[in-house]
């Protein structure tokens, strides 16, 4: 954007100047010449973004075998299995997050690793494709996606579903590790 001047200095021409100087000495006081404006000031205070996280992201009880396998928890809490691993029980539930912020306004979501990993008693299991519940749902990476709050009072909450890569003959046994959902507000 270019430079703009308010005012802008005349070139003096050489008449009017002596004709100036000529006349202000008659004058007794020197005359003040007062303009005024007036401005507007505008300001829009936003309801601060909040979030925090639900609940963790869960994949349930498995059973690893003598072949690696996924297994894969939706945003909606489905899950499903590819190869080797065998799903037991009825666990299992993606995570999930909420806040509140201001309608309309624009969110960028994005994760702070496009996988993790998840260590315990055998060897560590990968985290990857992390599926946002919206609509349409969407992979989460480091790259921000951008979503509009659309509830009237602000509110917002997602799941968040992901698929962890079990390998052959995995140790039984706990295995956590983190992830982390950065959020700015737009």
């Amino acid at each position: 954007m270019g430079t703009s001047h308010i005012f802008r200095p005349l070139p003096l021409r050489r008449g009017l100047a002596i004709a100036a100087l000529l006349i202000a000495p008659a004058a007794a006081s020197p005359a003040l010449a007062q303009v005024s404006a007036q401005g507007e000031a505008e300001a829009i205070v936003l309801r601060p973004l909040s979030f925090f996280k639900v609940n963790d992201l869960d994949f349930g009880d498995i059973i690893a075998s003598n072949a690696a396998g996924t297994v894969t928890i939706e945003p909606d809490g489905s899950r499903s299995r590819t190869g080797g691993v065998t799903l037991a029980g009825g666990g299992g539930e993606p995570a999930r997050f909420a806040g509140l912020g201001t309608r309309n306004r624009q969110v960028n979501i994005s994760l702070g690793s496009n996988s993790i990993w998840i260590t315990g008693p055998g060897t560590r299991m990968r985290v990857r494709n992390f599926e946002i519940g919206s609509t349409p749902t969407a992979i989460l990476s480091t790259s921000p996606t951008r979503f509009r709050i659309t509830s009237p009072l602000g509110n917002y909450n997602f799941p968040v579903g992901a698929t962890l890569e079990v390998g052959a003959n995995q140790a039984p046994g706990d295995y956590s590790g983190s992830f982390t959902i950065t959020l700015n507000y737009l």
